[in-house]
């Protein structure tokens, strides 16, 4: 694979340790100490600041700018104008002055650092001692998760001798994008004593962000407001000898709708810092009661799959119904807050068989973005629906016509994850209501973006699949696949329901889409078994993908643009990722095939590859390729090995690493009308135990060696189990 494991976080089941300070490595740990609630997320960022690779980044879901200017280009298609997740408020900035000196973690000869993140509590904690002053600086923050605009921050410094502190803390709207300046505007502010609120606005979308800080102290101290241009807050001075701590509560309300807030909305007490770290706590007791996965016999692999749970849990739970997750989620400013396919097709399943309410809302949001995606057909000459292959808003924000121009896994994925939602929870209710009228307008543009050829065969020309390294290719095998099945569910759903139908096909559309499915052109090799990635990517260059250094990862900052194009390497699965998503079309022999010859060219430049060629390397009984894979995927982030989690952490690959467990070593498959469990167990793990919710029900699955043991709470469900189908009820024990 080429790529190797970069690891200085220590290995805990429950939580994430840093002990010494890793300068070199501050932005990574900024990512990875990252704390969230769906509605914000903050970096773990030092709120006093470090004199080391740094991306101070608040995020809200939701709130976002426009691009600065708009592009110019003479070729309709290419959007003129992005929008990008911006960075919000600071809500915890922090100066720090000891006897006058200003502290600076990067700058201070400092001793005893170490910082940590719960997975049961959500607390992120940061501790040192400042050499030659005699102070040990202890620094604790939290976002609530049952009031979603609560954060807490905590200062705890104690001494052995007197020593002057002077503590500034304060809500800057002063904060750079990228480096670059704000795009934030004060509307007002006011400081108090021991409070200050401010409201900002954001220049081009007009939306408000409205915080209030609440600063108490346990000693003897003085209070001073302060405010600027573009902050307000409140200086504390005090002398300290032995303990003092400092608490601040901040309540953060955004306004999305480009209103026109003007003061702080009023709201409730604030909670005590003990009391909502205690609601925390008891939120996540119920959280991993539900969710957890365990593993005996692995603990690395343990605080992995735990650590990508947790920042599934902090990233979104179906809170808002105007969400998504974007590719990093709030986590950093890469990819720019964007959601993509990878939505409905890596994050949609941990939702649906863990938070059933979540994944509706989910699927909501490319229903109330409808309108968006039937704008966008229109700009690429077509009819129906294009879902956009980046959006924060539900337009599309990507400027490179190779990818928004050519790729269709957006609009294709979205059919797949109604048809999914629909088989796993059996909630016909929205197939009616909503998903219908989205596989309506999304076959209108398959049929109509689809080409005839000379040949008579229907196909895509023109095209970009999953594999980014490969465009303009013509008869994409996932593309044409996944359009085929999409025809099909559609033809299928209003036959099915055409009386309850809220919209009507066209008088012929259904014939259409049923001939487009029929004559799909499926590049093929009948004697190998192989479906071909697209037309002619048999006869491309070789490229030994092993031989090439780690150094020159990732490849986009290494090679020439054009370089990658030139070869059969592939960035990440492809047919693979068709075969996982449609796993019932597919013989075990042709599964053999296809991942004995495209493994080897995978290059893994994508965060979401490794998962995939686990769980079918599972499936083939490759064990040691199986779990070598899942442990890149679950510890991606953790061990950094695409050098790039300081940008953020890849959080549609986490929730590829829950499929990792549930669809590789679980067996689990969930395409076809009965779930599919086959469950094995890698040899070094001694037991691992998962559940999910199916059909009303909840299944608790528990694999040891020889014997695996499956247990349903609820009415009696037909499944395929090893191959055979079964009636499961109560607790079944099944031999390995």
């Amino acid at each position: 694979m080429g790529k190797r494991a970069d690891k200085y976080i220590e290995t805990h089941e429950w939580s994430i340790v840093e002990r010494g300070f890793h300068r070199e490595k501050n932005a990574v740990s900024e990512s990875l100490f990252s704390i969230g609630n769906e509605y914000c997320g903050l970096r773990g960022y030092a709120e006093e600041g470090a004199s080391a690779p740094s991306l101070q980044g608040c995020y809200f879901n939701g709130i976002y700018e426009w691009s600065e200017k708009e592009t110019e280009t003479a070729y309709r298609g290419i959007i003129r104008r992005g929008h990008y997740m911006v960075n919000a408020a600071d809500p915890i900035r922090t100066e720090i002055f000891l006897d006058g000196e200003k502290l600076d973690m990067g700058r201070c000869e400092i001793g005893g650092f170490e910082r940590s993140l719960s997975f049961r509590s959500g607390l992120y904690v940061r501790t040192f001692s400042v050499r030659g002053k005699g102070v040990k600086l202890t620094f604790s923050r939290f976002l609530s998760m049952t009031d979603p605009c609560d954060l807490y921050q905590r200062i705890e410094a104690e001494s052995d001798r007197p020593v002057s502190l002077e503590v500034h803390m304060s809500i800057d709207f002063g904060t750079k994008h990228w480096g670059k300046r704000g795009r934030w505007e004060k509307v007002s502010s006011r400081a108090e004593e021991s409070s200050a609120c401010i409201v900002g606005k954001t220049q081009s979308t007009g939306q408000y962000l409205a915080c209030r800080q609440e600063v108490s102290a346990d000693g003897v101290c003085t209070f001073r407001p302060e405010e600027g241009a573009l902050s307000a807050g409140v200086c504390v001075t005090a002398v300290i000898g032995g303990k003092f701590t400092l608490t601040k509560h901040v309540a953060c309300y955004a306004d999305k709708t480009g209103g026109t807030m003007g003061e702080m909305p009023s709201s409730a007490p604030s909670k005590s810092y003990e009391a909502a770290l205690a609601e925390n706590v008891a939120y996540y007791d119920r959280f991993w009661a539900e969710r957890d996965i365990v593993i005996e016999g692995d603990e690395e692999n343990q605080q992995g799959i735990r650590f990508c749970i947790f920042q599934l849990g902090q990233t979104y739970h179906g809170a808002y119904p105007t969400d998504n997750i974007g590719a990093k989620g709030l986590t950093g400013e890469a990819y720019s807050g964007h959601a993509f396919w990878d939505t409905e097709t890596y994050c949609l399943p941990y939702y649906l068989f863990n938070d059933p309410a979540a994944a509706r809302d989910l699927l909501l949001f490319r229903y109330h973005t409808l309108g968006q995606a039937k704008e966008r057909a229109k700009m690429l000459d077509c009819k129906g629906a294009c879902y956009p292959i980046a959006t924060l808003n539900g337009n599309e924000a990507c400027d490179l016509w190779q990818h928004a121009s050519l790729q269709f896994q957006p609009s294709t994925g979205v059919a797949y994850g109604i048809r999914h939602y629909v088989n796993v929870t059996g909630d016909e209710g929205f197939l009616i209501d909503y998903g219908m009228e989205m596989l309506l307008e999304i076959s209108r543009f398959l049929r109509s973006r689809g080409e005839y050829g000379a040949d008579g065969r229907f196909g895509y020309f023109c095209v970009m699949g999953p594999d980014e390294f490969q465009m303009m290719v013509n008869h994409n095998c996932y593309t044409n696949y996944m359009a085929k099945k999409t025809f099909e569910y559609t033809v299928e759903c209003f036959e099915k329901y055409k009386d309850r139908a809220r919209v009507s096909p066209g008088e012929g559309e259904l014939a259409a889409f049923s001939a487009c499915a029929e004559k799909m052109y499926i590049p093929y090799d009948e004697e190998r078994k192989l479906f071909e990635q697209h037309d002619g990517f048999f006869r491309l260059p070789h490229i030994e993908v092993k031989d090439i250094p780690a150094e020159e990862f990732p490849l986009y900052y290494h090679w020439s643009y054009d370089r990658i194009y030139r070869n059969d390497m592939i960035k990440q699965p492809d047919v693979l990722m068709l075969m996982l998503l449609h796993s019932g079309d597919f013989s075990l022999e042709q599964k053999r095939a296809n991942y004995e010859y495209y493994e080897p060219r995978c290059i893994h430049e994508s965060s979401l590859s490794p998962s995939v060629h686990s769980i079918l390397a599972s499936e083939l009984k490759k064990e040691d390729e199986a779990l070598g894979f899942f442990g890149f995927a679950a510890r991606l982030d953790l061990d950094d090995y695409n050098r790039n989690t300081a940008e953020g952490l890849h959080t549609t690959s986490i929730a590829a690493a829950w499929l990792n467990i549930v669809y590789g070593f679980g067996g689990v498959r969930s395409d076809n009308d009965l779930l599919v469990l086959a469950p094995s167990i890698p040899s070094i793990w001694r037991r691992y135990a998962f559940k999910l919710q199916y059909r009303g029900r909840v299944i608790s699955v528990d694999v040891q060696k020889g014997k695996a043991s499956i247990s349903v709470e609820g009415e009696a469900l037909r499944a395929i189990v090893f191959g055979r189908e079964e009636t499961l009820s109560g607790t079944r024990e099944f031999a390995l």
